[in-house]
């Protein structure tokens, strides 16, 4: 039988005075957490990374798909793709994401992994070691 997920649509605060819109999922028995770490052009909505996700949770891993730009920085950013190809910036907002999930009580004893390609890939790496 599975478990029991439990989703929600989430505000990750941010340095800067910001917040990124994120959809959690959490499985009633979860062994660790998937941060999704979106590469250029791509949001939560994607379909492949929900797919992915979705099978994730059914393995009891919780999963955090979250934009890592704000509805604004995408405007200014599908205009001149100037922040698609920021890894510190990327990396940052990846930093603030995991800060987060460890102030959470549900998430804050969890194992966590990052899951991402293309410049997400990078971000991911870079950030982690961090």
């Amino acid at each position: 039988m599975m478990d029991k997920i439990s989703e929600s649509d989430v505000m990750i605060p941010c340095s800067g005075g910001v917040q990124l819109d994120g959809c959690l999922s959490v499985p009633e028995r979860a062994r660790g957490l998937v941060l999704f770490v979106h590469g250029s052009g791509s949001s939560r909505f994607s379909v492949r990374n929900r797919h992915v996700a979705h099978i994730l949770n059914e393995a009891c891993l919780a999963t955090l798909l979250f934009d890592l730009f704000t509805t604004e920085e995408d405007a200014i950013d599908s205009q001149t793709r100037a922040l698609r190809f920021d890894i510190a910036f990327l990396a940052a907002r990846l930093e603030d994401a995991t800060r987060w999930c460890l102030t959470r009580p549900d998430l804050k004893d969890l194992a966590i992994g990052y899951f991402g390609a293309s410049t997400g890939g990078r971000c991911s790496t870079y950030g982690g070691c961090k």
